[in-house]
């Protein structure tokens, strides 16, 4: 298979795993990406079946509404029950790095009110140290320079992501030959840094169960 072949394989693992889960009044996260758009074009099938939705990009949201499926505002429900997005890098630990696509912070907020967080990516994103992929941090317009000379002190190349906006009206730090043997710790010092919106690691609400593509079929990872 090649990568697309994996990311659509993945992407009917998780609808095969959710959707005899949903009932009248589960609440779906949709995550951002190459991935969760094969996941949202499959969801086309069940949407007469589906009457809420959340999404952690205006994309997405757009996606989904062109399938006919209802999509709300985050804080006009009280939960999420399954989330499922991709990843650009997850340990063994199921620690994540996101943001490939600059939707980092709101796909962390999403996130953290899931019950159940399912992450779907291909083989090639598990790996046993987080940074081969460039950290994503979210940053304040006005605090470009200031956080970057603060990640140079934690021993990161932080590198401007030029013509790139978030939802949020921000702007994107990727940070180059960057290892993070300790996610946790990392993932709080960053955020620490005055003008950080958030940081793409996703350690300290690691995903719950990981889906990942292999040539051979979907293996099913729970964290170490």
């Amino acid at each position: 298979m090649n990568q697309d072949q994996m990311k659509q394989a993945v992407a009917q693992a998780a609808l095969d795993y959710v959707a005899p889960r949903i009932e009248d009044d589960t609440v779906l996260g949709i995550g951002t990406g190459s991935t969760a758009n094969f996941f949202i074009d499959g969801l086309a099938e069940y949407r007469g079946r589906i009457n809420v939705t959340v999404a952690s990009s205006e994309a997405s949201a757009e996606r989904l509404r062109q399938h006919g499926i209802p999509v709300v505002d985050l804080n006009s429900v009280d939960r999420v029950d399954y989330y499922v997005d991709g990843a650009d890098e997850s340990n063994a630990a199921l620690q994540l790095i996101k943001g490939g696509g600059a939707a980092l912070t709101r796909e962390k907020i999403v996130a953290a009110t899931a019950k159940e967080f399912i992450c779907i990516a291909d083989e090639s994103k598990l790996v046993h140290t987080l940074g081969n992929f460039p950290l994503p941090v979210e940053v304040i317009p006005m605090a470009r320079s200031y956080v970057a000379r603060e990640l140079v002190k934690l021993g990161a190349d932080p590198v401007y992501r030029e013509d790139v906006v978030t939802d949020n009206g921000n702007i994107i730090l990727d940070l180059h030959n960057f290892a993070i043997p300790q996610p946790l710790a990392t993932e709080k010092a960053i955020n620490a840094i005055v003008g950080v919106v958030t940081n793409g690691l996703f350690a300290d609400r690691p995903a719950d169960l990981l889906l990942l593509a292999t040539p051979s079929g979907v293996k099913s990872l729970k964290a170490e």
